[in-house]
């Protein structure tokens, strides 16, 4: 793979790591959470912040992940058992995501009561959209996984052969 390319989205991916982290300890604590507690109330705040909490540290780990498979692309690796492990963590991670999302969901959905209509409705329906939106990503992700593995299994046979 190109080298410009692998650097380009290793800064791509340092950035948005860097950006996660300053949601998860600016952003979060201090906007979200009076944002919900001004619409929500205090109860939903226990709930909503944490969950974002973390969302965000799923992203993270699947940010980790993808640089981690860069590298063995790098040392002409990907095509080994090692890359399996980490489309693995990309996957549960996203799977994770996908629960505190739609738990989250569930929970405004259930307790949201506080809020004006058009607000719960545009709330739930986002963290539904994202959890959707991820469950699709996971399941592309595995499939992507197979791909992987009959390529791996093919280039292994044609080393077998030469």
């Amino acid at each position: 793979m190109n080298a410009f390319l692998v650097m380009m989205l290793r800064l791509a991916l340092a950035g948005a790591f860097l950006a996660g982290l300053f949601g998860q300890f600016a952003v979060v604590p201090n906007s979200l959470a009076e944002d919900v507690e001004a619409t929500y109330g205090l109860g939903a705040v226990r709930v909503v912040v944490p969950a974002a909490i973390a969302g965000i540290a799923c992203v993270q780990v699947v940010l980790f992940a993808t640089w981690r498979l860069l590298g063995l692309i790098g040392g002409d690796a990907i095509f080994s058992e090692r890359s399996f492990g980490w489309v693995d963590v990309v996957v549960w991670a996203t799977g994770a995501a996908v629960v505190v999302a739609a738990a989250t969901a569930a929970y405004l959905f259930v307790f949201g009561s506080g809020a004006d209509e058009m607000r719960l409705i545009g709330d739930v329906g986002s963290l539904a959209a994202a959890a959707c939106g991820g469950a699709a990503f996971a399941m592309f992700t595995l499939i992507m996984k197979g791909l992987l593995r009959k390529a791996t299994e093919l280039r292994t046979e044609m080393a077998e052969v030469i």
